[in-house]
């Protein structure tokens, strides 16, 4: 199946992302127009923080945990390949590398799955293939 959609294999240009992500992805999103932006697709699949505000008292949590669990997963375990497996440079990767020092691997992993779910959603509206962009000099 995923040789035959051309959707499918731009998605797996990602790196991390493999034929069963790619797949998932595709059949749990279904239609990419339902989204106003494609910042909002992390909060859809529940990877985004769980905020509590009343009053003075605004905490920020761990994350919400809504949307497709397979899905979110699928992503998490997508950051993991992309910082520890891919050996090539990108933006992403850099991105996470610093966030993970800053905040801890498993928050950076969440993050970069969240940031993955964003890239996809926007490879699959525009049409385009994973940008790695340019190593500093």
């Amino acid at each position: 199946m995923a040789k035959s959609d051309e959707t499918t294999r731009r998605l797996m240009t990602v790196p991390g992302v493999g034929v069963v992500t790619a797949l998932t992805f595709r059949h749990t999103i279904d239609d990419p127009s339902r989204f106003r932006s494609a910042s909002t697709v992390g909060a859809y699949l529940g990877l985004t923080p769980r905020r509590n505000q009343s009053g003075e008292s605004d905490t920020s949590g761990n994350i919400s945990r809504w949307g497709d669990r397979l899905l979110r997963t699928y992503l998490f375990e997508a950051a993991t390949v992309l910082l520890y497996r891919t050996q090539k440079w990108s933006s992403l990767k850099a991105w996470g590398i610093k966030l993970a020092k800053r905040v801890g691997m498993k928050k950076a992993k969440v993050a970069i799955a969240r940031k993955i779910a964003v890239i996809l959603h926007c490879i699959w509206v525009d049409g385009t293939s994973f940008d790695w962009g340019h190593a500093p000099a």
